[in-house]
């Protein structure tokens, strides 16, 4: 028996055979083409049309945040520039497949030496063009195995497409050795719910057929468990299925202290569901979608019927609206069409907002119509503030267009170290665990090479999140954590013992986090906050956390230490 050690995605257990990724198809040859150029070029036009055709129809079916990421890849299947790379590959006499794979590769390794977001986009780069190799060949894709019955997939990562679409009855697992917890991967299996343990390095090594346990309360995978390994497991699956079913409650710690649990959402299409799940609110709404398939801002009228739409659906409950939050990884021409060396410490967020500020005051006129026209409680916060005096600018400016409740995220480590002095202009504030975790270790989000740092559980992002509760609290102002953090559970009872007065994330997450906080009281959350600060790194934090949340709420009779740990 052996255990290997990756991210755990939510608290999940489950168990079976191995099924490895199939290998990526073979490069094609590079001998002379029997075909002429217009034929070849008629085989790729065919072939790229069907693969975008197809990732869009997956996109279509799984819907969600996978529908965004698909759409874009059916996009860099199409790209013009890539067209004429192919054109000018066939012309001098390549076959098709061999202009396919030579020309995306060129793209790749551009968009890798980019580094950033679009470092990252390179593996869905690779992807499209196995794609549209395998298309032209007339084989399958390389893709997810079917070995006839349920097993736990293995792959260096999955592509989006895959994710998306993952059949949950046969695919009881998913072990990666690539990727963080703000991968695509990491973000799509949180948002199915499948059992996910990412970033495990070892995992190279596992075989088909090979029995294993994979534990995303732990991020552990063991490797040829016994039989009372395995039987523990499926005890805990089965406890964990049947908490799922157990009537929905708002959020609250053990000693009645109310901790609200929210939604994340990126669509008004996703309300529904996060009622359903028991979202108390919204902590973040993403406006992107309405600007990134656009080539101009949309209308007032557009953005109101769409702002409206998502307030209606939570009548009297909070509903925490991000402005526009574009530059870095979401490009928009209309609003900064410069290029930049490091556009994640360019002009982005509310620097990019203040540069074309009629965009900005367009969307505050019609957050406060769809706020008239319904009875959720708005709030509106500005993307990426860095400073007082940006506070007092958007503060301003959101009120003086009638917008009862504005705040700024909190993203920047220099927001965070100044909380107190942002908090006295701020109604409040919310903390993007994500970006604060980039900004603070120095690590692009995207980029997988530093995907090791980019981990909330380190010290120093603890810290500041710390300076922020404790601003709000002096101050009586709410704190709210909307990252990817708030969604892992023992973290999420560590950010409450830090300052934060809800939670926001993807809803369904919301289940293990509202179990979780109801084990412990607020003083115990202090306790393991304080533990997980003490430590010297993001792994040790976690170690710190766990043990302190095991002391502060020791097994019922009849439970074994092991068994009750691994559900915190």
């Amino acid at each position: 028996m052996a255990e290997l050690r990756g991210v755990g995605i939510g608290l999940g257990v489950a168990q079976g055979p191995v099924a490895r990724m199939a290998e990526p198809l073979p490069a094609p040859s590079d001998a002379p083409s029997t075909a002429t150029p217009d034929e070849e070029t008629a085989r790729v036009t065919d072939a790229v049309a069907a693969v975008a055709r197809e990732l869009e129809a997956r996109g279509a079916q799984a819907g969600g945040a996978a529908q965004d990421v698909l759409e874009a890849q059916a996009m860099m299947a199409e790209d013009p520039s890539l067209a004429d790379e192919i054109a000018a590959r066939i012309a001098q006499g390549r076959t098709a497949e061999w202009a396919v794979f030579d020309a995306f590769a060129t793209f790749r390794d551009t968009l890798t030496a980019m580094g950033g977001y679009l470092g990252e986009r390179a593996a869905d780069l690779d992807d499209v063009a196995q794609r549209v190799i395998a298309r032209l060949r007339g084989v399958a894709a390389p893709g997810v195995p079917d070995p006839g019955h349920p097993f736990v997939l293995v792959a260096k990562d999955l592509a989006p497409a895959d994710t998306a679409l993952l059949d949950l009855d046969k695919v009881l697992a998913l072990i990666t050795t690539e990727g963080g917890p703000t991968s695509h991967t990491a973000i799509l299996a949180r948002e199915k719910s499948i059992v996910a343990v990412v970033g495990a390095v070892e995992a190279k090594g596992l075989l088909d057929g090979q029995t294993v346990i994979v534990d995303a309360a732990k991020g552990v995978v063991t490797v040829e468990p016994s039989a009372d390994e395995l039987s523990q497991a499926a005890n805990r699956a089965a406890d964990r299925a049947s908490a799922a079913t157990a009537p929905i409650t708002d959020g609250a710690l053990a000693d009645g202290t109310a901790v609200p649990l929210l939604a994340n959402l990126g669509k008004p299409e996703g309300a529904a569901e996060a009622v359903a799940l028991g979202a108390e609110g919204v902590g973040l709404f993403r406006t992107e979608f309405l600007f990134l398939s656009a080539n101009q801002a949309p209308t007032v009228e557009q953005q109101r019927e769409s702002y409206t739409q998502l307030l209606a659906a939570f009548p009297g409950k909070k509903v925490v609206v991000r402005v526009l939050d574009a530059g870095a990884d979401k490009p928009l021409a209309f609003l900064n069409d410069a290029h930049e060396e490091n556009p994640a410490l360019g002009l982005r967020g509310i620097r990019a907002l203040r540069a074309s500020e009629d965009i900005l005051r367009e969307q505050l006129t019609a957050l406060a119509q769809a706020d008239a026209a319904t009875a959720a409680d708005l709030w509106v916060m500005a993307p990426m503030v860095a400073t007082v005096e940006e506070t007092t600018y958007f503060t301003a400016l959101a009120r003086d267009y009638g917008i009862k409740t504005a705040g700024v995220m909190v993203e920047v480590p220099s927001s965070a170290l100044l909380a107190d002095r942002v908090l006295k202009h701020a109604d409040f504030a919310s903390i993007g665990t994500n970006d604060l975790t980039q900004y603070t270790l120095a690590a692009d989000r995207l980029l997988g090479s530093v995907a090791g740092f980019q981990d909330p559980w380190h010290p120093a992002v603890l810290r500041l999140i710390r300076e922020v509760g404790a601003a709000g609290r002096a101050l009586g102002k709410p704190v709210g954590i909307c990252g990817e953090a708030a969604a892992d559970p023992l973290l999420a009872v560590v950010l409450v013992g830090l300052g934060a007065t809800s939670l926001s994330m993807a809803p369904t997450a919301l289940a293990d986090v509202r179990a979780t906080l109801l084990q412990h009281t607020l003083d115990d959350a202090r306790v393991i906050a304080e533990a997980a600060l003490s430590a010297d790194d993001a792994a040790g934090a976690r170690s710190a956390a766990q043990a302190a949340a095991a002391h502060e709420n020791p097994p019922a009779e009849g439970d074994t230490p092991e068994s009750k740990e691994t559900q915190q």
